[in-house]
């Protein structure tokens, strides 16, 4: 199982966790609260319910670098090309943008 926090500029928006059964997504209960909270997605609407997918978000997929950005990240860091979860915790934790993924142990 692997687990990342989920940044909205300096704020903790929610928690990305991949286990067996694929991908888990939700906001922090705090961060729903807050005046006027982003959205990390418009795929991801704001609720305390937890979203689920087989394969990785799409929006989370889309901020993995591509082509030859991708080829020197999975060879630098050794990182199979179909482990996206694995690519995503090495390449976005500054990611250009409002969103960024940072490992539970990184804080």
């Amino acid at each position: 199982m692997r687990k990342v926090k989920i940044y909205m500029h300096d704020k903790w928006a929610g928690t990305l966790l991949e286990d067996e059964e694929g991908y888990h997504f939700q906001y922090e209960p705090e961060y729903i609260e807050i005046n006027d909270p982003e959205l990390v997605s418009l795929t991801l609407p704001l609720t305390n319910k937890p979203y689920q997918s087989r394969i990785l978000f799409p929006f989370f997929d889309g901020l993995i670098p591509e082509g030859w950005l991708l080829k020197i990240t999975e060879k630098s860091w050794k990182i199979n090309p179909r482990d996206r979860m694995g690519i995503l915790l090495v390449t976005c934790r500054d990611c250009i943008g409002a969103v960024s993924v940072i490992p539970f142990d990184k804080e």
